[in-house]
């Protein structure tokens, strides 16, 4: 990252073609049309996304995190610091006071792209967003310019290049809810991200066998129709598979610590249709659990049925 990613020594990580045989656009949506301005241009590389400065933050925390239990102690402090420059940088660079989200990218001007993207989801899950604007985050993606009812959009409905069949630009993914959903729950919007695991589970019993597909469009949910299938989506797809498990962590607020060790429960909740959910042979450090996690009218409750070694497991108010 340090001497790679960020080309011109901003503090941010950029991407720019260096061949006509590269993708253009070299984030997650990397369609060619993906990454633009609010009046629809496209926007100009060298490029620094929002959600890649939240990885890079979440790299810089989780590799200081590795080399404290290494002793590495002058090194942790080091990414440390580097991580909270970073943070305190991302939110006067990206924020946009009068649209309550980060701005989609910085262009090659350092311009801000003041695009409604899910990308801004991605930012609560690595937890780079601070807490005092996250709830305008939150809110804006569960907003109906965002949010079709299946799921968040790519794409808000009111942006120019807003198209619900295109590939990024308006559709719905699995993966990114599940993203979304977590980074909901890291802030404790735990019934946001309820909202998107029922959501999910309501698209997923129109699809063959159930399972999710890689994408589908992002049309506005209508009583009595099923999410609009995007033609040659890939299913199944890893991504979209996984994000089953994520959006169920971020429902149960569920943190796991392989170092204490245990499993700890948030301001959980369970969807009306899902009565109990088992879980079997969970490792946590050297430790195994297996435990039932069952609805209830207020929150859930857990039932340890088999512990292996010393794993705490707990439910928090």
């Amino acid at each position: 990252m340090d001497r790679y990613g960020d080309v011109d020594a901003d503090g941010f990580l950029e991407y720019a073609p260096h061949s006509g045989r590269g993708l253009a656009q070299q984030g997650w949506k990397d369609s060619h049309d993906s990454v633009f301005c609010e009046d629809g241009k496209l926007a100009e590389a060298p490029i620094a996304l929002c959600e890649v400065q939240g990885y890079a933050y979440a790299a810089r925390k989780g590799a200081a995190e590795l080399a404290r239990t290494q002793g590495l102690v002058e090194f942790a402090e080091h990414l440390s610091q580097q991580a909270a420059v970073l943070k305190e940088r991302f939110e006067q660079a990206f924020w946009v006071e009068e649209m309550g989200t980060y701005a989609f990218a910085l262009d090659g001007n350092k311009r801000q792209c003041r695009v409604t993207v899910s990308n801004a989801g991605h930012c609560l899950f690595t937890r780079i967003a601070c807490a005092e604007r996250a709830t305008r985050v939150a809110e804006g993606l569960m907003d109906e310019n965002l949010f079709s009812g299946w799921g968040v959009r790519t794409l808000g409905a009111r942006e120019p290049r807003y198209n619900p069949m295109s590939y990024h630009n308006g559709s719905v993914w699995p993966h990114d809810n599940a993203l979304i959903a977590l980074g909901l729950a890291h802030y404790g919007f735990t019934t946001h991200a309820l909202r998107l695991l029922e959501s999910m589970f309501d698209a997923s019993l129109h699809f063959e066998f159930q399972r999710l597909p890689e994408l589908f469009c992002g049309f506005r949910r209508r009583i009595g129709d099923g999410p609009t299938l995007y033609p040659v989506a890939c299913s199944p797809q890893s991504w979209a598979a996984a994000a089953v498990f994520m959006l169920l962590q971020a429902s149960l607020g569920m943190t796991v610590c392989g170092t204490t060790p245990y499993v700890h429960f948030r301001d959980s909740y369970l969807p009306p249709s899902v009565d109990y959910i088992l879980v079997e042979n969970l490792r946590v450090g050297t430790s195994k659990v297996s435990l039932i996690v069952r609805r209830q009218t207020h929150g859930v409750g857990i039932d340890v049925i088999r512990r292996e070694g010393e794993v705490e497991v707990a439910v928090l108010k």
